[in-house]
């Protein structure tokens, strides 16, 4: 497997994938976590509101566990700690504003945990375990994002985390471009990078520009203007918020997850030159023209402001025809029908929508493939890991990679062991040794559990086959006392449900009829073969294989006469 000089890289959420960033770094007997995130359902899970890392791995570690490290605060890289820290039982590490809104996650989840939290601003150096780590600068479409130049006896790292240039970021300094060279300077080993635009030609655009064209947008609406955006994009906040007074409109703030991130945002120092907000109850007061309303709900989330306000049931906030709502956001892979679902609602209702490909009312917060020529330009690693992307990222940011002259490229999957070098030994190749258990969990009424755990696995069951229960009423040598009841879930409309009921019933007497005597007298036995002949005619007549039950009241002989 490996051995305790071995410097290993171990993603366990975020590879192949995007979200749910959880990544470990293995030197001399002591493992360090990179993000701890989550990721969101799509429509294949219904009844799951969050999707979290298998963490059992490093579980079985945790003694060696010697601190996790958080690039930023956005939920795929810091969602799962209120759920899963409990596990771990290590100092969480990361920046003021990262801090904050974690602060207020684990507050809002009352999380029992009196979890240690150190600040780490950029520029500073920690030693975490066997790991020396510092903080570099970045910038990102949230404050206070870094990478982590991660060293120990066998190399240096660079860990990217989300990442872009740009100079004129909203909030925060551009990316620290003279620190990475310095770093390059001094030899990098790997570097762990952002995929997420590889497949993007050119430079990514400056929050700048967002500005500019959310103020045109703005300019030429009519009525009131609705604008959802990331919560914890506090630069867009921003952006909205000077586009709205350029237009002489106030702003209201609908939803609690952009409440939250004002708030974490002005404990260390951001967005102290506010306007005051107008209240939600007091939105009805102002004149249409003179209001934008800043809203949650980018991703169609149907508990979110933006969803409400677009069936029309949002308790403070109405639009009429005429009215303007602007996504100033991108889709997460995944998220595409619930956004659209949100979107056609306010097109029927004659609302006008600007998103992203309207106007250029959104700038993503990660690298092009112009900026990661740059980055590799400046850091030049000996290798080069793609991570936060699905496969087609990370083979595009591989061929890049190669393009820039790296000598090696190797693409992770969740659970794949990496090892990088061992003490000693220099100009080896890196290559992959192991795999390790990886998976999805969910929280569930305090638990964590498995998605893929038969309770699970059964609800899905339900949700697309239905549920049929038979009941059969048996003397004690297996004889029919009486025809078997049957009734179904889920299955059928109800004009055809009478014509499976009755198939159903004949085919468990048939299967009953073909039994042994001995076999007939055997509850389990009994219950399979029944189960077998309900599953079998809803396959037949409906093409499903529904979740069966079979309950059996078996009589004695002086109760009732059996049929054999």
């Amino acid at each position: 497997m490996y051995t305790s000089s071995d410097f290993l890289f171990v993603p366990l959420g975020g590879s192949g994938e995007i979200g749910m960033n959880a990544n470990l770094y293995h030197y001399e007997g002591s493992w360090l976590m990179v993000d701890l995130g989550i990721s969101f359902p799509d429509d294949s899970m219904p009844g799951i509101d969050v999707v979290l890392p298998d963490l059992s791995f490093i579980e079985a570690r945790r003694e060696q566990l010697a601190g996790l490290v958080l690039t930023h605060g956005h939920e795929d890289h810091l969602g799962a700690i209120p759920y899963m820290w409990s596990k771990l039982g290590c100092p969480v590490y990361g920046s003021a504003f990262t801090l904050a809104l974690l602060r207020r996650k684990l507050a809002e989840n009352n999380n029992p945990h009196d979890i240690p939290l150190i600040e780490l601003s950029p520029g500073m150096i920690e030693d975490i375990g066997a790991f020396s780590v510092e903080m570099v600068g970045m910038a990102h479409s949230i404050p206070d994002p870094t990478s982590l130049a991660i060293r120990c006896g066998a190399g240096t790292v660079l860990h990217t985390g989300d990442w872009k240039f740009d100079e004129s970021p909203g909030l925060g300094t551009d990316t620290d471009s003279n620190r990475l060279a310095e770093i390059g300077d001094e030899g990098v080993l790997a570097m762990v990078g952002d995929s997420t635009n590889a497949m993007v030609e050119g430079r990514t655009a400056s929050e700048a520009e967002a500005e500019a064209g959310l103020r045109k947008v703005i300019a030429e609406a009519k009525g009131r203007v609705a604008i959802s955006c990331f919560s914890s994009n506090v630069a867009r906040i921003q952006s909205i918020i000077r586009a709205a007074q350029a237009n002489d409109r106030s702003v209201a703030v609908v939803g609690r997850a952009i409440r939250r991130a004002i708030s974490a945002a002005q404990e260390v120092g951001y967005l102290r030159d506010l306007p005051d907000f107008v209240a939600e109850d007091d939105i009805e007061l102002l004149p249409r023209e003179n209001i934008v309303i800043l809203c949650t709900g980018t991703q169609g989330e149907p508990r979110a402001a933006m969803a409400k306000i677009a069936a029309g049931t949002h308790e403070s906030v109405t639009l009429d025809p005429g009215d303007t709502v602007v996504f100033s956001s991108r889709q997460i892979p995944g998220n595409e029908p619930a956004i659209a679902r949100v979107q056609d609602g306010l097109i029927r209702r004659k609302i006008i929508l600007i998103t992203d490909a309207d106007a250029p009312v959104h700038v993503s917060g990660h690298p092009s493939r112009d900026e990661m020529v740059e980055m590799y330009g400046l850091v030049r690693p000996r290798i080069a890991i793609p991570v936060h992307g699905t496969a087609r990222h990370l083979v595009a940011h591989a061929e890049l990679a190669e393009h820039c002259q790296v000598h090696q490229t190797l693409l992770p999957d969740n659970g794949t062991m990496i090892r990088l070098a061992r003490a000693g030994k220099t100009g080896e190749d890196a290559e992959i040794i192991d795999t390790v258990k990886t998976g999805a969990l969910t929280h569930e009424k305090g638990k964590i559990v498995e998605i893929q755990s038969e309770m699970m696995r059964a609800r899905r069951r339900m949700l697309w086959n239905g549920v049929v229960t038979g009941t059969l009423v048996l003397n004690r040598e297996g004889g029919l006392c009486a025809v078997p009841a049957v009734s179904q879930t889920g299955i059928s409309n109800e004009a055809d449900a009478a014509d499976y009921i009755a198939s159903a019933s004949l085919a468990i007497e048939d299967a009953l009829a073909g039994m042994g005597r001995s076999a007939r007298r055997n509850d389990g036995q009994v219950e399979e073969i029944a189960g077998r002949a309900l599953r079998r005619v809803a396959r037949s007549m409906f093409g499903l294989r529904p979740i069966t039950h079979i309950h059996i009241m078996r009589l004695d002989a002086e109760d009732l006469q059996g049929v054999a």
